[in-house]
């Protein structure tokens, strides 16, 4: 359908502004609306369909994989792990776009919708299992459904967790790529739930466990149609979805004294993820804390670590907010990437 003819008159003074006064609002709507339909509006006799709008969240996805890539892909690497969701297809995207010599390398995906976009990208997948004995990956770009100030993750979102989970802790350095929304200084401050993967027959089981550790409200996630039962994971198991009534502290002791054992349901991330884990039924928990790959490697331990060495936040605005461990976040700026701001977390 075509805009109406108010949109055009207001797009022609702009665009032609000698011919006319001053821009005319549209319909009388405020200026910064009329400005955002000005940028969205095609040419006359061009229907909107062939300007198709630009999602925001994807952009800022698009642009945190961008700048993901750009530090951390070497095309020398023979192995690099494909993690789950929206955000790893920019992240394909972006590698291919650098167009250099892609054939050496093998791709390790964390499910079924990862190998799909690494094979529509003409990249050559491998299955984890097929990897040679000791070989780490040289790096394993993934998502998050939250990360907080210590780059403690909740992930499983998209019931891979389990693969998600094997492919960072057998990598040197996993790199987590997000928009803005899962930037949070403590877990589950905006995601409400820890996802859990579980052996099906034990699943109510482990729903009582999770009551006993404080767990408001735990349930076993459905699939798309209510018909079909539980949604299953790429390894045929159940997806526990557990909430809890407080954020989860980053560390195991506050500068407030609280010690995270869940004492008045205060968590910490790893004391937390520690106690789900050792529930007879559960397979793997969608916290990824501990060590990171750096720390794994130093302190000589053979094997990745579940938390990633940065994570990578788009903006709106088209900035990227880089986050590391230990140190302050820094801003890249759309305009002008080598000029950097630091900020306090």
């Amino acid at each position: 359908m075509a805009p109406p003819r108010a949109v055009y008159e207001y797009w022609f003074s702009v665009k032609h502004p000698r011919r006319t006064t001053t821009p005319r609002p549209v319909c009388g709507l405020p200026f910064q609306l009329a400005s955002f339909l000005l940028k969205n509006t095609p040419p006359i006799g061009r229907p909107f369909s062939a300007y198709p709008m630009v999602d925001p969240i994807e952009n800022a996805k698009r642009t945190a994989a961008r700048k993901a890539v750009e530090d951390h892909f070497n095309p020398t690497a023979r192995y690099i792990g494909i993690g789950s969701g929206s955000t790893i297809v920019f992240v394909v995207e972006a590698i291919k776009d650098r167009n250099q010599d892609l054939s050496r390398i093998l791709f390790v995906p964390t499910g079924y919708q990862s190998r799909q976009v690494i094979v529509k990208a003409g990249l050559q997948p491998i299955q984890f299992d097929s990897l040679p004995s000791g070989v780490l990956l040289d790096v394993a770009f993934d998502g998050a459904d939250e990360v907080d100030e210590d780059l403690n993750c909740i992930k499983g979102g998209g019931a891979c967790l389990y693969q998600e989970k094997l492919v960072a802790t057998h990598a040197k350095k996993f790199i987590c790529v997000a928009d803005q929304r899962k930037l949070q200084s403590r877990l589950l401050s905006k995601w409400d739930k820890i996802p859990i993967e579980v052996e099906p027959l034990a699943a109510h089981s482990v729903l009582q466990s999770l009551t006993t550790l404080g767990s408001q409200e735990a349930s076993i996630r459905s699939g798309q149609l209510e018909k079909s039962g539980p949604l299953k994971t790429d390894q045929d198991n159940f997806i526990v979805d557990a909430k809890f009534k407080h954020p989860l502290f980053p560390k195991a002791t506050t500068a407030e004294g609280v010690e995270g054992a869940g004492e008045d349901r205060h968590w910490a991330v790893e004391t937390l993820a520690k106690e789900i884990k050792q529930i007879e039924g559960v397979l793997s928990v969608g916290l990824f804390c501990g060590t990171n790959g750096y720390e794994a490697e130093k302190a000589g331990r053979g094997a990745g670590g579940q938390k990633p060495v940065a994570a990578y936040f788009g903006m709106e605005d088209g900035s990227v907010v880089i986050r590391k461990a230990g140190e302050k976040d820094i801003v890249v700026n759309k305009q002008n990437e080598d000029k950097t701001t630091s900020l306090e977390n």
